[in-house]
Order: structure tokens, then sequence, then C-alpha cells
């Protein structure tokens, strides 16, 4: 049995209370659980301060802009999935608009397949993004430890005059010994000799 996401916010951006109605019932309840609606770019730019959504879906135009340019700005925040639906007469120019900046973009009029589809897509995409971030994270915290201890042992080498291996060796036995980890060994050195 495949195990259930815990239910996520979306966001609904329309000016027409029709189409906000009409999206929400797209919407998988058991997946989204608290639906919020913005009838302006402007409600929905103070909604995003204080609140943060899975999923966001514009319907353009909206009332106080097209909507695309609120798209955009909440891609790039990469919290957020984002959805904008527009007439098919725009399509092809609005989402070679805003395709670049991670904004999935849907014609109208819009069929529960399709919008489920660009829903899951966009999951799926969000998912492997999450995962690409959590990686970088580990890989920026592997650089910083090494960049460390690169330091320290240059300074056991200047100041101790230790080879690279030596100096090396020192740190690993530092660790082992007073089972910790290299990088606090290396900024224990770093403390001592490096004024």
């Amino acid at each position: 049995m495949l195990c259930e996401k815990p239910p996520q916010h979306v966001l609904i951006v329309s000016s027409a209370e029709k189409g906000a109605a009409y999206i929400s019932e797209l919407l998988n309840p058991r997946a989204y659980d608290a639906v919020a609606v913005a009838k302006s770019g402007t409600e929905a730019r103070r909604m995003l301060i204080s609140e943060t959504y899975e999923l966001v879906v514009i319907n353009a135009p909206l009332s106080d802009e097209f909507g695309h340019e609120l798209a955009i700005r909440v891609a790039e925040d990469g919290a957020s999935g984002v959805i904008l639906i527009v007439k098919n007469e725009l399509f092809d120019e609005i989402c070679h608009r805003v395709g670049d900046d991670g904004v999935l973009t849907v014609a109208k009029p819009v069929s529960r397949h399709l919008f489920y589809q660009a829903v899951k897509l966009l999951e799926a995409v969000q998912a492997r993004w999450r995962k690409l971030e959590k990686e970088n994270r580990k890989l920026q915290v592997k650089l910083e430890e090494i960049r460390i201890v690169a330091r320290a042992k240059c300074i056991l080498m200047e100041y101790l005059n230790m080879s690279e291996g030596d100096a090396h060796r020192y740190i690993e036995k530092q660790a082992m010994d007073l089972r910790t980890t290299k990088k606090t060994v290396a900024e224990n050195v770093l403390k001592t000799y490096d004024h």
C-alpha cells in the first residue's frame, strides 16, 4: 500500500469567483486540505508573506495584473509549485515567457484530467528538487569540512614543521582518540595557532 503524503496547502489566485470554485473542485481534497483564495495579485503577495503554500494556482488575468509576474516571483522563491492558467490563444506566448522560471502553464478550458496531470507533474518536479537541495546542503557541509581541515593542515605544516601526510595523520588520530570529527580537531588547531 502506498503511503499518502500529509495534506498540503494550496493558494488559488483568481479574480473570478467561478474560476476559483472550479479550480478548487479540480483539486484532490485528500491531497490539499487547506485551500485559500486570493482575488488579486496584491492580496496573493500579502498571503504569501505569512503562509507557505505547496501549490499556487493562478487563473489569469487577475484584476490588478495579468498574473505572470506573480507566477515568476512565487516560482523564484522555490517553496511553491506554480500553475498559471491562461487563455488558449495566449498559451504559447506566456509559456515561453514564464517556462524558464519554473512556472507550469496550462491553457483554458482546463479539463479535470489535464489539471490532474499538471499537478502530478509539478509534485514530481518539486520532490526531485527537494532531494537535490538536500544533497546540495550535504555537499556544502562536506566542502566546508574539507576547507577547514585543509587550513588546519597548512597551519600544522607551518607552525610545527609537519609534512602534509603527518598533518593529515595527526588530525585523523586526534579525531579517533578524542572520539570527535576531523572538523572539530581542525577547528581546535585553527583556534590554537591561527591568530
